[in-house]
């Protein structure tokens, strides 16, 4: 808290709820990272039960009667205390009420009674998406999903008469504030147009040059584990405010006092494991370094989940799948796993971690096709909200829009429709970011690197010190005190676009 206002003053009293509403965030996220990490089967019903009960325990302390008087209290008032809106503190302070408003209109568009259902059908979808997934059995855990979406389409229409947007931008704005769907159309068209024929020449260029050889396992998981501790520590991550532990689906969680990732160790190929921890370490890092004297109010929580993913996919995708990086990284890649010969060298290592080609899964998708999975994953789920595709039909409208998008078609719906954990747990509207993300790494790392020649040296010696203080001062301490175009128009001068990102793909995969 950082008013020096009366403590009795309308903004003060609004400072002190959502200081107790972040803490009550900070317990649901705790017990979520328990559920995936270490959370017997039997345990299940139980950890949900907690998690729904304080999600509706958040939810009434957000949508109290008073809460809406004391906002439109707290507009005047900071006008009267603070002057200048543009200025200092005073600027932090409006934004700050800006969002407090922008999540009250969220809060109480929905009752109490439909997110405490919301929190169960989800948590019992995930836990039945497990089973499904491994089994490959769509149908198994459809009914639940059909609760899930008809849930999940409530929830849209309520903050959609709220918002006075459309259904699918209400939910996309939980997750991107002030997205909207029209302006994705776009970007996303020109990428699906732009993607066949820049693919088909990246993979020409692959087959005429020889074929990177892959490191032959099995990799231990013990070493893995040390491999990726020390590359987190390398990027910043503190392990004495954090951990590294395992889940099915790599995440990262917490606060930045106690970060939380998660990986999924291979025993025949390190690099997921790998790769998994460097895109969460991004994602901890923003966390981390959140301005602390914005902590618990919403102005000073990270903006968006698109300049989250830039900052996990600046650090995974434009800084460590770069030669530069794996002229520091092969020898310890090498020593890790006792390896020897050109297999281990630093060419032969980057030029595996960036091998294009068409996969049916998302997460180990290479940075050319990624964009591709996700445009699927958005047309399917605004077109499921929209009544016009039915679950039944979702295994085989998933494999036809791959088809069309990359021309390959899953075999399985493990490799399918099941592969993901976030429409069976209740996020939908998000996958859009992912891919905003990418393009928004690709437009902070271009700026930063003309701006800083030794963040790519760094890069060479094993040093993100130079790139991290970049981001710390241009991204992460920024918070949410202006919008995601205004954090990376500040920072580069322009607002987002998929120019630098066309450039980095051209450079890297067909001039480098």
């Amino acid at each position: 808290m950082t008013s020096e206002a009366p403590a009795t003053s309308a903004y003060a009293q609004l400072e002190a709820q959502w200081r107790r509403l972040s803490l009550v965030g900070d317990a649901i996220g705790a017990l979520h990272w328990d559920q995936s990490v270490m959370t017997p089967p039997g345990g299940a019903a139980a950890r949900a039960e907690q998690i729904a009960t304080l999600k509706v325990l958040r939810h009434e302390m957000i949508t109290e009667s008073r809460i809406g008087d004391l906002l439109e209290q707290g507009v005047p008032e900071l006008a009267a205390t603070t002057g200048e809106r543009g200025a200092g503190e005073g600027r932090w302070r409006a934004a700050n009420v800006d969002e407090m408003r922008r999540r009250w209109v969220h809060a109480t568009a929905v009752p109490s009674d439909l997110v405490d259902a919301m929190s169960r059908a989800g948590s019992h979808c995930e836990t039945l998406w497990r089973d499904a997934r491994a089994k490959s059995d769509f149908e198994s855990v459809r009914p639940a999903l059909e609760e899930v979406l008809t849930l999940t389409k409530s929830i849209a229409e309520a903050k959609s008469a709220a918002l006075g947007c459309g259904a699918y931008d209400a939910l996309l704005d939980s997750y991107e504030p002030g997205g909207r769907s029209a302006n994705i159309d776009v970007i996303f068209d020109e990428y699906a147009a732009f993607l066949p024929g820049f693919l088909d020449d990246v993979l020409s260029r692959q087959d005429n040059a020889p074929t990177p050889l892959a490191p032959t396992g099995p990799f231990p998981a013990e070493k893995q584990r040390a491999l990726c501790r020390r590359m987190a520590e390398a990027v910043g991550f503190n392990f004495d405010e954090g951990r590294l532990d395992e889940s099915l689906h790599p995440f990262s969680t917490g606060t930045p006092e106690d970060s939380r990732i998660t990986t999924r160790y291979e025993k025949d190929d390190y690099a997921f494991a790998l790769m998994g921890v460097l895109h969460e370490t991004g994602h901890a890092m923003y966390e981390r370094g959140r301005p602390a004297a914005w902590r618990h109010q919403p102005v000073g929580d990270a903006r968006g989940m698109t300049l989250h993913e830039s900052q996990s996919l600046i650090v995974e995708m434009q800084a460590c799948r770069s030669r530069p990086f794996y002229e520091w990284a092969a020898p310890v890649l090498r020593d890790a796993f006792g390896g020897s010969g050109s297999t281990w060298s630093a060419e032969n290592l980057y030029r595996r971690a960036i091998r294009v080609e068409r996969g049916f899964i998302r997460v180990d998708a290479d940075e050319v096709t990624y964009p591709a999975h996700v445009i699927l994953r958005y047309r399917l789920e605004r077109a499921m909200l929209a009544g016009d595709l039915s679950l039944r039909d979702l295994p085989g409208a998933w494999n036809d829009g791959l088809q069309a998008l990359l021309n390959i078609t899953p075999p399985d719906d493990r490799r399918g429709c099941l592969q993901d954990i976030h429409w069976y747990d209740g996020a939908w509207g998000y996958f859009p970011t992912y891919t905003l993300g990418a393009m928004a790494a690709a437009q902070f790392f271009e700026t930063a690197s003309a701006q800083n020649p030794d963040i790519v040296d760094g890069l060479r010696r094993g040093d993100f010190s130079p790139l991290m203080t970049w981001l710390g001062n241009n991204v992460h301490s920024q918070a949410s005190v202006t919008s995601t175009d205004g954090v990376i128009e500040a920072a580069t001068g322009r607002p987002l676009d998929d120019a630098a990102f066309k450039r980095h793909l051209r450079t890297r995969y067909l001039e480098n």
